[in-house]
C-alpha cells in the first residue's frame, strides 16, 4: 500500500485547471502562504482526507472523456513522495500531467524527491502567485510571474523550457 495523500479536495471535471477535461486533486498543505491566494483553505498541514494514490486514481478511472490530470494545492511538492506513484499511474494511464507549485522549475531539481515527482509531468506552473503581477487576462496562471513549462523538454535541456503553445497560453 501506498503512502497517504492528504487532500484538500478532488474535482472530477475541472476546466479550468489546464486544457481539456482534467481530473484535479489539490493537497492540504502549503509553506508559501502568498497574499491572494484562490485557496487559503489548503494552507494548514493539519486537516484534509488522507488517501492513497490508488483510491484516488480509481476515481479518475470513473471518468471516460478525462483528458487530463492536475496537482494543485496547498503545494504539491510538499507530499511528493506520496504523489510520485499516483503520477506514475496517471502517466502509464496516457493522461496528460500538470502540477502548480509556489517552488520554481530550478528549485524542484535541487532536491530528489521533488525530482522525482517532476519526472512525471508534462507542465509545469512554476512560482509564486504575486498579488500586483495578478492578471485575470491569462489562461491558466494566477500573475505574469508565473510560468508555463514544458517539463519534459526542460529536464532534458537541463533549463527551463516554456510553453509556448496557444493551449496553454
Amino acid at each position: 500500500m501506498s503512502e497517504y495523500i492528504n487532500v484538500a479536495g478532488l474535482i472530477g471535471d475541472s476546466i479550468v485547471d489546464g486544457p481539456g477535461l482534467r481530473f484535479t486533486v489539490f493537497v492540504q498543505g502549503c509553506p508559501h502562504h502568498c497574499p491572494g491566494c484562490h485557496n487559503p483553505e489548503s494552507w494548514a498541514f493539519e486537516g484534509g482526507t488522507p488517501m492513497t494514490p490508488e483510491d484516488i486514481f480509481m476515481r479518475m478511472k470513473k471518468n471516460p472523456l478525462l483528458t487530463g490530470v492536475t496537482f494543485s494545492g496547498g503545494e504539491p511538492f510538499c507530499q511528493a513522495a506520496a504523489l510520485t506513484p499516483l503520477a506514475k499511474m496517471v502517466r502509464e494511464n496516457g493522461w496528460e500531467l500538470a502540477i502548480y507549485s509556489g517552488y520554481t522549475f530550478e528549485q524542484l531539481l535541487s532536491d530528489p524527491v521533488k525530482t522525482a515527482l517532476l519526472r512525471y509531468a508534462d507542465t509545469l506552473i512554476d512560482s509564486l502567485f504575486v498579488l500586483a503581477q495578478r492578471d485575470l487576462t491569462l489562461k491558466y496562471k494566477g500573475s505574469r510571474n508565473q510560468r508555463v513549462i514544458d517539463v519534459q523538454s526542460s529536464l532534458k535541456a537541463g533549463t527551463a523550457v516554456l510553453n509556448t503553445t496557444e493551449r496553454w497560453n
